[in-house]
C-alpha cells in the first residue's frame, strides 16, 4: 500500500512538472513574440518621428548647408544663440519689441516668444501681449563687425476670439 502511494505521488508530481514546464514554455514564447511586435512598433514610431523632425528641420539654419556656407568664417552653433539673444533683447523696451511690427493695443506690450531661424536671411517668430497673438517674418543681417540688424518683412496678428 505504501509503495502504491509513493508510485501515485511520483506519477502525479511528474505530470504536474510536465504541465508546468509546458505552460511556462508557451508563456515565454508568447511573451517573446509580443516583445518582438512591441519593439517593431516602437522602432516604426521612432522612424516616423525622426522623419517628421527631419522634414520640420528642412527650413532651419542648423540643417541647411547652403545657408551655412554664407557664414563660412563663423561658427553656426555660436551664431544662432547670438541672433536669438539680439532679437529678444528688444523685448525689454517699454514700448515692446519693435520687430513684431505691431503697436501696443492695450496696456501690455508685444514681445517675441519663440524664434526659428530659417536660413542665412530669414527668421520667423511668434509674439503676443497676453491677449493678442501673431507671427512675424524678419529679415536679418550679420554685419562684418558682428553687429546684427533686423528688418520686419511681414507681420500678422490673429483676431481676438469672442466667447
Amino acid at each position: 500500500m505504501k509503495r502504491q502511494l509513493y508510485l501515485y505521488l511520483f506519477i502525479l508530481s511528474a505530470l504536474i512538472t510536465a504541465f508546468t514546464y509546458m505552460y511556462f514554455t508557451k508563456a515565454l514564447t508568447f511573451e517573446r513574440n509580443n516583445n518582438k511586435l512591441e519593439i517593431k512598433s516602437v522602432t516604426d514610431s521612432l522612424a516616423l518621428i525622426s522623419d517628421k523632425l527631419n522634414d520640420a528641420d528642412y527650413f532651419s539654419l542648423d540643417k541647411n548647408e547652403r545657408a551655412q556656407e554664407y557664414f563660412e568664417n563663423q561658427s553656426i552653433q555660436k551664431l544662432i544663440p547670438r541672433i536669438k539673444e539680439a532679437l529678444l533683447d528688444y523685448n525689454d523696451d517699454s514700448k515692446g519689441n519693435i520687430y513684431t511690427g505691431q503697436e501696443k493695443l492695450g496696456t501690455q506690450k508685444f514681445i517675441i516668444n519663440k524664434i526659428k531661424i530659417l536660413n542665412h536671411r530669414w527668421i520667423i517668430a511668434d509674439y503676443s501681449d497676453g491677449t493678442y497673438w501673431g507671427d512675424v517674418v524678419i529679415k536679418y543681417f550679420v554685419e562684418s563687425d558682428g553687429k546684427i540688424t533686423f528688418q520686419v518683412m511681414d507681420s500678422f496678428i490673429y483676431p481676438k476670439e469672442q466667447y
